[in-house]
């Protein structure tokens, strides 16, 4: 396999595969290029700060008493002006959705843990934890299965 990568600023960007069949990996080549937005970054505010935060340091994105919070890795929390169907538009392929009111950054989940009540947790690695769905879960798992 061969790759070449031309940067040329006053050209128009096109992305080009010429591969011998579809497999796995031109899938994730696709999703990677269909969902790029060509922003990186969202801001939020926090304590009168202002602050940008890249897609990679946010753990998770939800809906805390009408408002919509980005997590952090240092489990802060800060304010989003957009709404959340807004986000989930602009957002890489790596977050999915695990409940109604939130958006997971998949590469950030440590694990799964099912809890007394029969329901199960995204545990984030800043020690953020959040309830996933029964719908939810179950897309989570299929998406897994065809790894």
């Amino acid at each position: 396999m061969k790759y070449k990568l031309i940067i040329d600023k006053n050209s128009d960007e096109e992305i080009v595969a010429t591969v011998h069949a579809p497999s796995s990996l031109t899938q994730q080549i696709e999703n990677l290029v269909c969902s790029y937005s060509g922003t990186e970054s969202i801001m939020g505010y926090r304590d009168g700060e202002m602050r940008k935060l890249t897609f990679l340091e946010i753990e998770c994105i939800t809906v805390i008493e009408k408002k919509v919070i980005a997590v952090d890795t240092e489990c802060k929390k800060y304010t989003l002006k957009e709404r959340l169907y807004e986000l989930e538009a602009v957002l890489p392929s790596y977050f999915i959705r695990i409940n109604k009111s939130t958006l997971a950054n998949e590469h950030r989940i440590l694990q799964f843990d099912a809890v007394f009540s029969g329901g199960v947790d995204a545990v984030f690695q800043c020690g953020y934890r959040d309830y996933v769905s029964r719908r939810c879960f179950s897309q989570i798992k299929r998406r897994y299965e065809g790894i």
